[in-house]
């Protein structure tokens, strides 16, 4: 089988040789016009621990090697900073309209490469193919300092933006903690004497207030029983007369009008003279000065009693004038009930509206405190936010660092010529033996004894040999000879070919 193969092969010599040379030269040519490309490369420090750190907030798994690489590409990448590179290198001027333009993008996009090192996740290589050598390099450069620039931009912007975010949410809480400081005041002097800070709450007040009224009737329940028993005794004392002036008859009632000046002089000392317990003590004491000025009218037009003249004992006269303090006191008690009284009846009535302004009140402070604490805590994280701004601007030269400067080899990176041609070479050759082997196919022919037994299923009892002519034979033998030359032209040419390329690129 193999045997009638190679024959086949061998009768379609001459197809298979000029399918190889055509291949072979259009192949080459085609090689020939691919351009070169240089690889301009970098490698650079990072710190992507402050670059990614808005990425990667509020992660908490931080993210490998690999991902680390796809945000940077995203960082390095983005059309802002691409634009900036069109700018720097002259490229724009390659792109007339906006269609050439995001072509120009894409292609940039597909020619950069960012790579990682497994071993130190702060070092990254860039790396950008291009014809142009010069331009490569020009290319590898500006991306290094679009990053490095918007990086660092970045940084400040997004610091100023917080700035300005804090600065902002400051002024917003002052003006509402003014407002709530205003509310507050408001409502204390709009309640003032109601509130619970004055005096306790209000059930301690009302609670007080029932004691303090409790205790005055408890007193005033005292002096009146006080006050009857004087009066029961005086009702059975015997007075003993002794001779006097007629100006002893009224010592009584001005013993109560001494007392009851005294107890006024203390009322005023503490309240003013519109107090309830003040006004009832004067009219008090106007009754009595009424009262003994018609005594001593009597005294004088004669109609005074049968004691007129006469002096009352000692005892007598210290009993009227304890009744007299007595009375004195169950007045001013009647005045202090009727006041805590007063008081009992006003809170009562408030009994509802009360707990509704220490609810309110509870409300408008606890605005207060938390718009204050908030404000306090918005002041302290602008001022962090100065401190760490200005460490990141002191810390800027840590986060980048140039490891290699980029660099551009004097051959191109790619393609490999010499590799791509002999794949057109070898190509050649098996496209033209493939031809040649599929003729055979489809044109057989019996090229020995067992060939033909196969096919007819009959024995072969013979075969005649044909004999060439010597005629014949030199010229059978003068193209094996030319297809030879020509499949070695054909390796020459390769050779050729692949020295020119290697002489070029020297």
């Amino acid at each position: 089988m193999l045997f009638s193969y190679l024959s086949g092969l061998w009768r379609f010599r001459w197809a298979a040789l000029v399918i190889a040379w055509l291949v072979g030269v259009v192949g080459w040519f085609s090689v020939s016009q691919v351009p070169d490309q240089y690889m301009a490369t970098a490698r650079i420090h990072v710190d992507t621990n402050t670059i990614l750190r808005p990425l990667l907030r509020g992660l908490v798994i931080q993210p490998d090697i690999d991902q680390r690489v796809e945000l940077m590409s995203r960082t390095l990448l983005s059309r802002p900073n691409l634009e900036k590179l069109l700018r720097m290198t002259d490229m724009d001027l390659r792109a007339q309209t906006e269609r050439e333009k995001e072509k120009l993008f894409s292609n940039i996009r597909r020619a950069v490469s960012l790579s990682g090192d497994r071993r130190n996740s702060s070092l990254y290589s860039v790396s950008f193919y291009h014809e142009d050598r010069d331009l490569a390099r020009k290319v590898v450069q500006a991306l290094i300092t679009v990053f490095i620039e918007s990086a660092v931009n970045e940084k400040r912007g997004d610091s100023d933006s917080a700035q300005t975010f804090l600065d902002k949410q400051i002024a917003e809480y002052e003006k509402r903690l003014v407002e709530a400081e205003s509310a507050l005041a408001d409502f204390k002097q709009r309640h003032a004497g109601n509130l619970p800070g004055e005096g306790g709450g209000y059930y301690q007040r009302l609670v007080a207030s029932q004691q303090q009224l409790s205790e005055a009737r408890l007193q005033r329940s005292e002096m009146q029983n006080r006050r009857d028993e004087l009066k029961r005794q005086l009702a059975g004392e015997q007075p003993v007369f002794l001779a006097s002036g007629a100006s002893e008859q009224s010592s009584s009632i001005d013993g109560r009008i001494s007392s009851l000046k005294a107890r006024l002089d203390e009322l005023l000392s503490k309240y003013t003279d519109r107090h309830p317990e003040v006004v009832q003590i004067n009219n008090l004491l106007e009754s009595l000065e009424q009262e003994r000025e018609s005594e001593l009218a009597k005294l004088a037009t004669g109609e005074a009693s049968d004691l007129s003249g006469m002096n009352t004992s000692p005892v007598y006269q210290q009993m009227r004038s304890m009744l007299a303090e007595a009375e004195a006191k169950v007045a001013e008690l009647n005045v202090r009930v009727a006041e805590y009284q007063r008081r009992v009846d006003k809170l009562n009535s408030m009994v509802d509206k009360i707990p509704l302004v220490e609810a309110e009140l509870v409300q408008l402070t606890r605005d207060y405190e938390v718009l204050s604490q908030q404000h306090t805590g918005l002041l302290e994280r602008r001022e962090s936010a100065r401190i760490s701004e200005d460490v990141e601007q002191q810390a800027n030269d840590l986060v980048f660092k140039v490891i290699d400067p980029p660099f551009v080899p004097l051959k191109p990176n790619k393609p490999n010529k010499i590799l791509l041609n002999t794949g057109v070479l070898v190509a050649s050759l098996g496209v033209g033996a493939g031809l040649a082997l599929l003729l055979s196919l489809l044109r057989p022919v019996i090229s020995d004894r067992r060939r033909l037994t196969m096919v007819t299923g009959l024995p072969v009892l013979g075969c005649v040999m044909h004999i060439p002519t010597p005629a014949q034979q030199r010229m059978a033998k003068m193209n094996k000879i030319l297809f030879v030359v020509l499949l070695l032209l054909l390796v020459a040419v390769y050779a050729g070919v692949t020295f020119l390329e290697e002489l070029a690129l020297t």
